[in-house]
């Protein structure tokens, strides 16, 4: 697998997916220091998901699109993009931020099944419906790897976040994502259909009037 040598990390407590935009706002100091450096290099920083105070195996490589807004006292807001996943090999503690050797992973020759990804792209549109967002069907189109577009937004925890992100292959997020909206829908739906009762009923017979 292709590595990295000492590449910069940014360990958050949010998870970044491939190809996914994500805007940061860089106040730290030693922040600040690594981002300046990775300005004047190849832009590319690792962001890696901690929780508890510890660090995850795998993480996303970000790379500096560009730099919304500089403040005079050194803050900054950037707009990075997710490109491949990494795994942690050695980590140095030579600057103020973390540095470390990675290997990118590298994504298995497996055809996806057509069945299980159009299940699961049915059911994500389910669950943006019942949550009032608007369908957008071209997002699913002409994309390498569909799981990482559906996790965005299908009320994923960040430890369920960080799961995603380690399964090697795409049928494998997409199983994982079945799993979650066949759980999570019809909760929902459940939900609805009670505030729907409340709603039509217009009161509560066991509240007192006001």
């Amino acid at each position: 697998m292709p590595s990295i040598e000492k590449l910069p990390l940014f360990p958050l407590g949010i998870v970044l997916y491939p190809s996914e935009s994500l805007p940061l706002h860089i106040f730290e100091e030693r922040y600040k220091e690594m981002v300046g450096s990775c300005l004047k290099g190849d832009r590319r920083f690792g962001i890696i998901y901690v929780h508890e105070g510890k660090l995850a195996d795998v993480g996303c490589i970000a790379r500096i699109d560009r730099v919304m807004k500089e403040y005079e006292d050194g803050r900054m807001d950037i707009l990075v993009t997710g490109e491949s996943r990494f795994r942690l090999n050695e980590i140095y503690q030579e600057h103020s931020f973390l540095t470390a050797d990675v290997e990118t992973l590298v994504e298995p020759k497996i055809v996806l099944n057509n069945d299980m990804k159009e299940r699961a792209i049915t059911q994500h549109m389910r669950l943006l419906e019942l949550a009032g967002r608007t369908l957008r069907p071209s997002v699913y189109e002409q994309v390498d790897n569909v799981s990482f577009i559906l996790a965005h937004n299908s009320g994923l925890t960040s430890d369920q976040k960080q799961e995603l992100l380690e399964l090697i292959s795409e049928d494998e997020r997409i199983a994982y994502l079945i799993r979650h909206f066949e759980a999570l829908i019809p909760r929902i739906e459940q939900f609805e259909e009670v505030r729907r009762k409340v709603q039509s009923n217009g009161h509560i017979r066991d509240f007192p009037p006001a």
